[in-house]
């Protein structure tokens, strides 16, 4: 009979590629992963792993058992899910992205520290392809993403999207000029998140569509160095309305063509989704994201 353990290890090595980044993640020491991937290998009789130059690689047998780790795992995941309908409720994990973790977690967690006092949360804040990523390789069991217009998230096998509610996106300009269409800032500096995101695709695409090349001499993953470079005049931008919380604005808001929305959405692993402290969490997120203050209001 595998052990649970050792299949988990050869399950993250099948995500992961590299035997550091296992242990990493499970809080083991590479020695003792590699040590337990070595008795996995014997109880298989079959090769499950070979060199790859300084690092190792999985062999078809690995591959191949790796799969059925997966299952292993799903399955031991819904056995828990099960039981907790029934009364007992499993910690929840959750990766939220950072304008969801600085507003609406932290009025979902009141919602639950009123409702379901019993129920341990534990939130990080991750970008959202990190947090979908770990989400399949088990770290997290909810994460809150968002996708784009036009920019939808991949779907990756045996996890579930469900949309929490929409967040519009709008221009940020410094506090002391009147709102200006998208096309009148051809000129302008601009402060935008790091190539390869979601929202630098789609905001490149945008100033692209007014008939513009964006001249983005200001990049930052903390949307709050976009608020301040925008506030001290040096730049402008274009912001979801989450990123305000409760506070008022400092800066002037103006519509963008077709005033978008970005989608905020949970995914949780499809074979935990009926667990009952998964269930509360969303609808304390969802709740939180609709009782949400217009910035523009």
């Amino acid at each position: 009979m595998f052990e649970l353990r050792r299949l988990r290890m050869l399950h993250e090595l099948a995500l992961r590629g590299t035997i550091a980044e296992v242990a990493a993640n499970l809080s083991y020491s590479p020695s003792t992963v590699s040590q337990q991937l070595a008795i996995l290998e014997r109880e298989a009789g079959v090769p499950l792993l070979e060199p790859d130059g300084r690092r190792v690689r999985l062999t078809a047998h690995g591959r191949q058992l790796a799969a059925h780790a997966a299952r292993a795992l799903e399955l031991d995941e819904a056995a828990r899910a099960a039981l907790s309908v029934h009364g007992g409720l499993e910690p929840v994990r959750m990766a939220a992205m950072p304008t969801a973790a600085q507003t609406i977690v932290p009025a979902a967690l009141t919602l639950l520290a009123e409702r379901m006092p019993a129920l341990r949360v534990e939130v990080a804040e991750l970008a959202p392809e990190d947090g979908l990523f770990e989400l399949a390789a088990r770290r997290f069991d909810l994460v809150i993403a968002e996708q784009y217009p036009g920019h939808t998230r991949e779907r990756r096998e045996g996890v579930e999207h469900e949309l929490l509610g929409e967040d519009p996106i709008r221009l940020v300009l410094p506090p002391a000029e009147e709102p200006q269409p998208l096309a009148a800032l051809r000129d302008r500096a601009w402060v935008m998140e790091p190539p390869g995101t979601a929202a630098r695709q789609w905001a490149v695409q945008q100033c692209r569509a007014a008939g513009f090349e964006p001249d983005v001499r200001f990049e930052a993953t903390d949307l709050t160095a976009h608020v301040r470079l925008v506030a001290a005049g040096h730049a402008v931008g274009m912001l979801p309305d989450l990123i305000w919380g409760d506070r008022r604005p400092e800066v002037t808001l103006a519509p963008l063509p077709g005033e978008p929305v970005r989608e905020v959405f949970t995914a949780v692993r499809t074979v935990a989704r009926e667990a009952g402290g998964i269930r509360a969490v969303r609808s304390a997120l969802a709740e939180a994201l609709a009782s949400h203050r217009d910035p523009a209001g």
